[in-house]
């Protein structure tokens, strides 16, 4: 693969979370390919990303685009169609939106590592777009483009040789979704860098953007009533909406640094994770760590988190019931050992092996 011209494709590049972990490692497999995406906040990614050759689209140069740029979603399918792939031979595009519907030439392979059929207007429309998430007039706005930007979504999924899923739930929407089969190869943990703690916590602890879906707001009622220690790393644009919400026993502390939440997870007494998630690398940092997860028991997690052996799952997706896992979590003595063997079945050499090995097989330059 080493005379292959390839490009990496992400949907945008604004902070470095999941889907950001596993377009690194493609860097690494690739040192040569420059990214395209819609926007790139400027180090808002790791060094590694920051170091690549970026090309955006006209989206990056939209008013407001840093923090309102989910507002611009119909200009999506446009923009991501308006690159150029002449000069290259595989494109592997990592999808959570649009990156998928990139248009390329015949005799170049697209293999698209999925992390979800675009969620903003499918599983989740509600919770981006609702009563309540939304105002009236981007409510109106979305009513009118979702069905055209379903249908595109569908349409444009032709455009895809390969899809990978990073899930066996993302595996099972991208056939509901889409009518195409996909590998699964989940996402990478870098184990080396979340290494084991046994000592005991200080506090609970949430990792994760400030957006509606993460259900967050779950956990700071939870907190709120039981006064224990809770704190919140991550940023976005509920942000100002739960801290008005929170008391004094929940902390907010932004987006931290790879080792600085190492830290934080090694400190803590275990990971609250109420959202529901396509996968989910959070809760395996976490137990790379030692420290169990309690987590809504719906989506990736149920691929990840072992009820009572790695952490424990609540059913429904209000305070009382994760109040309910806290109390359990309390009674049961866990393994940190077991929980960090857990993790090690996604470390980021299994997942370039297997990227390796699946693209071995596709090319045929």
């Amino acid at each position: 693969m080493k005379n292959l011209r390839v490009a990496l494709v992400h949907d945008w590049l604004t902070g470095m979370r999941g889907g950001e972990k596993c377009l690194e490692v493609l860097c690494e497999l690739f040192p040569d390919a420059p990214i395209f995406t819609l926007l790139h906040i400027k180090n808002s990614t790791s060094p590694l990303i920051e170091s690549k050759k970026i090309y955006t689209s006209f989206i990056n140069y939209l008013p407001f685009v840093e923090k309102k740029y989910r507002n611009y979603l119909p200009l999506f399918p446009k923009a991501i169609e308006q690159f150029n792939f002449n000069n290259f031979d595989l494109v592997i595009s990592t999808s959570h939106c649009v990156a998928k519907s990139i248009i390329v030439p015949k005799d170049c392979l697209h293999i698209c590592y999925c992390h979800t059929p675009m969620r903003y207007v499918w599983d989740l429309y509600d919770e981006y777009f609702g009563i309540g998430r939304a105002n009236f007039f981007t409510r109106f706005a979305m009513n009118l483009f979702r069905p055209y930007l379903q249908n595109w979504d569908v349409k444009t999924a032709s455009r895809v040789n390969y899809f990978i899923a990073n899930s066996i739930n993302v595996k099972n929407k991208i056939k509901l979704y889409y009518n195409r089969e996909a590998v699964v190869i989940n996402p990478p943990v870098d184990t080396d860098l979340f290494t084991l703690s046994k000592q005991m916590g200080k506090y609970f602890l949430i990792v994760s953007a400030l957006v509606p879906y993460k259900r967050v707001d779950i956990a700071i009622k939870c907190f709120n009533k039981t006064g224990e220690k809770l704190i919140i790393v991550g940023k976005g644009p509920n942000e100002n909406e739960l801290k008005k919400i929170a008391k004094s026993n929940i902390e907010f502390v932004g987006w931290a640094s790879d080792k600085e939440l190492a830290k934080f997870y090694k400190n803590a007494k275990a990971l609250i994770f109420p959202g529901e998630e396509d996968f989910g690398i959070v809760p395996l940092e976490a137990m790379a760590c030692g420290k169990p997860v309690i987590a809504f028991a719906k989506g990736g997690a149920l691929e990840t988190v072992i009820d009572k052996k790695t952490g424990i799952f609540f059913k429904n997706q209000i305070a009382s019931d994760l109040e309910i896992a806290i109390n359990k979590f309390k009674k049961i003595k866990f393994s940190p050992i077991v929980i960090r063997n857990n993790a090690l079945k996604f470390s980021r050499n299994y997942y370039a092996k297997k990227m390796n090995l699946f693209l071995s097989k596709k090319i045929k330059f």
